[in-house]
C-alpha cells in the first residue's frame, strides 16, 4: 500500500522580516506531512529541499500513481527516514513555483502580481519562514532536519540559527557556500532566463507568455552538472539517434572513417546525438513547469548563502554556535559539491569539538547520486535515523 500524500497551506498574516531589510506579508506556505506526531511532539523531521523540488517529498497523490515524491526512496514506511517512527514534514519554500506565495502570486501591497518585484529571499529566509510554520504546527524541537544539495545549505543554517530547536542535522552532498565556477553555471542559466525576448524584465506574466527558451537552456546548462562524466559517457558516449547517421558517414559508426568536415550537416533543428535529445528533453520539461522568476530568485539565494561571511571567513567560529549532531554524506563524482567542501564542514565542526558523522560515498551518478538508490548511501542513513528513534525511545 503506498503512502497517499496531502498537500496542505498554511497562511500567514503577520510581516515576515526579510535579510535583504524589507518583509512579507499575507504569504502562504504549502507543505505535507507523513507519519504521525508523538504526543510529546519530539519525533519531527523536517526535509529540506533542492532548486527545483517541492514540498511532495515522498509518497503518492490518491488517484494519481504515478507521483512519486522525489525522496519516495528514502522517506516512508520502513525507508531510511521511517514514517513509522517519524512525523516528517516538507515545506515548499517561499518564492518558489508550486504553491508557497512566489513571483506568480498576487502582491497584497499592489493588486498585481509580483513578477520580478518579488523580494529577495535568502537561505535564511527560508529557515525563518520555516519555523514559523513549525511554530504553527506546535513543534519546538526537531529530532532532525535534512537536506541535500540546497537543502543541505538549510539544514546547515536551522543548525546555526535555531541551534536549540535541532537535535540532529543531516547535509548530504552539500557546500558551505558555492565556489566561484558554481556561481558561473548560475549565472549563465540566468543570463539565458533573462535574455530571452519572452521575459520582458520578469513581468511576461502580463505579456501572456512564457520566457521558455530560457528555461531550457537553463535546465541544460543544470543538468550537465548534476552528472558526472562516467554516466553521461555510458549511458550516452557518442552515440547517434535511432535512424540518424552524419552525412557522409554511412550509418553512423563509430568504425566508420571520419569525413571532411565539410561533410557534416549542421542545423539549429538538428538532434544528431543522444545526449543532445536528452538534454533538449529535459529542457523541455522544465521550461513547461518551472517559473522563471523562481529560478533566478533561488539560484540567487545560492550564491548568497555564506555563513562564514559574519565571521571573517572562518567557517570555525561561524559553526561554534551549534548544538547539533551531524550526519554529512558526499559522492566522489559529485563534481558540482565536491566531497572537499563537506569535508570543510566536517573539520570545522570537529575543530568545535562537536559530535559529527562523515560518509563520503564512491558513486558514479554525480550530483543526482544523493536522490538515488545506492544502497550504502541509504544504509548509512538508515542507521543514523535508527539511532535517533532509538535516543528518543531511551528518553
Amino acid at each position: 500500500m503506498p503512502l497517499i500524500a496531502h498537500s496542505q497551506s498554511m497562511p500567514f498574516e503577520a510581516p515576515l522580516p526579510l535579510q535583504s531589510g524589507t518583509a512579507i506579508r499575507d504569504y502562504a506556505l504549502s507543505y505535507e506531512t507523513y507519519g504521525t506526531l508523538n504526543d510529546d511532539r519530539s519525533n519531527a523531521v523536517l526535509i529540506c529541499h533542492a532548486l527545483n523540488a517541492s514540498h511532495h517529498v515522498a509518497g503518492v497523490y490518491e488517484g494519481q500513481p504515478r507521483s512519486e515524491g522525489w525522496w519516495d526512496n528514502m522517506i516512508g514506511p520502513g525507508k531510511p527516514v521511517d514514517t513509522d517512527r517519524f512525523f516528517v514534514i516538507g515545506v515548499n519554500n517561499l518564492g518558489s513555483c508550486f504553491g508557497s506565495t512566489g513571483p506568480m502570486h498576487v502582491n497584497p501591497d499592489t493588486g498585481r502580481v509580483y513578477g520580478a518585484d518579488f523580494p529577495v529571499v535568502t537561505v535564511e529566509d527560508w529557515v525563518d519562514a520555516q519555523a514559523r510554520l513549525l511554530d504553527a504546527l506546535g513543534i519546538r524541537q526537531l529530532a532532525a532536519v535534512m537536506g541535500g544539495s540546497l537543502g543541505g545549505m538549510q539544514a546547515l543554517c536551522w543548525s546555526l540559527r535555531y541551534p536549540e530547536r535541532v537535535r540532529h542535522a543531516v547535509v548530504v552532498a552539500s557546500a558551505p557556500n558555492l565556489n566561484a565556477e558554481n556561481i558561473a553555471f548560475n549565472e549563465v542559466a540566468r543570463r539565458a532566463i533573462v535574455t530571452d525576448p519572452d521575459f520582458h524584465g520578469g513581468h511576461f506574466y502580463a505579456q501572456g507568455v512564457v520566457p521558455k527558451r530560457g528555461l531550457r537552456i537553463a535546465r541544460m546548462i543544470g543538468h550537465i552538472t548534476y552528472l558526472s562524466d562516467d554516466v553521461m559517457n555510458e549511458k550516452f558516449g557518442r552515440q547517434l539517434r535511432e535512424g540518424i547517421a552524419l552525412k557522409g558517414a554511412p550509418g553512423g559508426s563509430e568504425h566508420t572513417p571520419a569525413p571532411s568536415v565539410g561533410a557534416y550537416r549542421y542545423s539549429t533543428q538538428d538532434i544528431e546525438f543522444q545526449i543532445e535529445s536528452y538534454l533538449r528533453y529535459q529542457g523541455d520539461k522544465f521550461s513547461e513547469y518551472f517559473d522563471a522568476n523562481t529560478y533566478l530568485l533561488i539560484t540567487r539565494a545560492l550564491d548568497y548563502f555564506d555563513p562564514a561571511r559574519a565571521h571573517g571567513g572562518s567557517l570555525q567560529k561561524a559553526l561554534a554556535q551549534t548544538q547539533a549532531r551531524f550526519l554529512l554524506v558526499s559522492f566522489t563524482t559529485d563534481w558540482r559539491f565536491a566531497p572537499a567542501r563537506s569535508r570543510e564542514i566536517v573539520q570545522a565542526l570537529l575543530d568545535n569539538k562537536r559530535a559529527v558523522s562523515y560518509a563520503e560515498i564512491d558513486a558514479p551518478h554525480g550530483h543526482d547520486a544523493f536522490l538515488l538508490d545506492d544502497a550504502r548511501y541509504l544504509n548509512v542513513v538508515r542507521a543514523y535515523f535508527e539511532r535517533i528513534a532509538a535516543e528518543g525511545a531511551a528518553a
